[in-house]
């Protein structure tokens, strides 16, 4: 079960909305969903994202995932130190 963790950073920027978490291992954002689709990636360490019972892993050299809406999803943080990012629509 991943522990909720809260944005270290949250802006937008030409009217996207960019929030950007710091997790340890087991920490993260546990299955939620939204009305739209959005995009994530990581930063530093390494994360897994859930959605559909499949497990994208991603690390710094990794594609951003886009997540379509509605669909529930979770992200993991693989490791201590982990930083990924959501951009989504403002």
């Amino acid at each position: 079960m991943t522990t909720g963790v809260a944005p270290r950073q949250e802006f937008v920027y030409l009217g996207t909305r960019i929030t950007v978490y710091g997790a340890n291992k087991g920490e993260g954002l546990p299955e939620h969903s939204h009305p739209f689709d959005h995009a994530a990636s990581c930063q530093v360490g390494s994360c897994v994202i859930r959605v559909n019972k499949t497990e994208f892993v991603l690390t710094p050299n990794s594609r951003p995932v886009v997540l379509p809406a509605l669909i529930p999803h979770e992200i993991e943080a693989l490791e201590n130190g982990t930083v990924f990012t959501n951009i989504l629509p403002r």
